[in-house]
Parts: C-alpha cells; sequence; structure tokens
C-alpha cells in the first residue's frame, strides 16, 4: 500500500515456512505477541513501535492480510521474558525455556546472523528484547499489494 495513509509492514520472522506459520497464528488469534531484537531496530535505525501504531501483517507473498494494533510495547532483557509471553506468541511453546529454546534457535540461524551482519551473534540473558503485543483490528480476506 503506498500513498499518505500506507501502514508500516508488520514482518514476522523471514518469508517461508515459519513467517507462514506466525501469519496464520495471528488470523486465528493464538498470536498476540511476538519478539524482536533490540540490535535489529539499532542495525535498521528504525525507530521502536509505539502503542496505538497499526501496521499491516505480510504474508510469504507479500500480500497484506491483516491490520494489526500494537497495544503495549516493552523493552527487555531476555532473561526476563516469562510465560505470558511464552503463551502469548502462539507458537505452541507451554514453558519459558521451550520459548526461549526456539527464539534463540531462530536468533542464532543465519537468516538472522546475516541481517544483523555478525555471522558469531548469539543471545544470551543480557540481550535486550523488544516485545510487541498486538490485536488484530482487520483481516484483509485477499491481501492487497504485491512482492
Amino acid at each position: 500500500m503506498t500513498g499518505p495513509h500506507a501502514l508500516k509492514p508488520f514482518l514476522l520472522a523471514f518469508p517461508g515456512p515459519l513467517r507462514d506459520r506466525l501469519v496464520a497464528a495471528v488470523l486465528s488469534g493464538e498470536k498476540t505477541a511476538t519478539t524482536g531484537l533490540l540490535l535489529e531496530y539499532e542495525a535498521e535505525k528504525e525507530e521502536l513501535p509505539e502503542v496505538g501504531e497499526r501496521s499491516a501483517v505480510v504474508d510469504s507473498d507479500g500480500r497484506e492480510v491483516a491490520v494489526v494494533e500494537i497495544t503495549e510495547v516493552q523493552v527487555l532483557p531476555l532473561r526476563d521474558a516469562d510465560l505470558r509471553l511464552a503463551l502469548a506468541e502462539g507458537e505452541g511453546h507451554r514453558s519459558v525455556e521451550e520459548w526461549r529454546a526456539g527464539h534463540e534457535a531462530f536468533w542464532h540461524g543465519g537468516e538472522m546472523r546475516e541481517a544483523l551482519g555478525d555471522p558469531e551473534f548469539v543471545v544470551d540473558g543480557d540481550t535486550m528484547l523488544v516485545v510487541e503485543w498486538f490485536r488484530v483490528v482487520e483481516v484483509l480476506r485477499e491481501g492487497r499489494g504485491g512482492a
């Protein structure tokens, strides 16, 4: 979408099977939070999201499939991630340990290390996270836009 009312893209993971699962979880209402690295925002010179901000959820084909509104933003160290967050991520994790293992595997993956420009990047308990809590305000049935 372009123009004065364009929404910022809400990108979950990288295009592919993981993004497809996460987008489906957003659309089903299972996923109401997402966690990124503060380093990602710094590397991309991107401002942190703000409560009330609306964004367009983008699927792996580059289509806008829903509009979400940010309801809460937290910046916290990885060690402070809790069960509320693990469950709200909508990925089926039943404990903080499962959630952390899944996220560490993603953050230590080649695509993330390449995006951060650090082939040896690793997280630890002090790694700062940005947690976005959101709600779906509109489902865009057929999507709009394109890749």
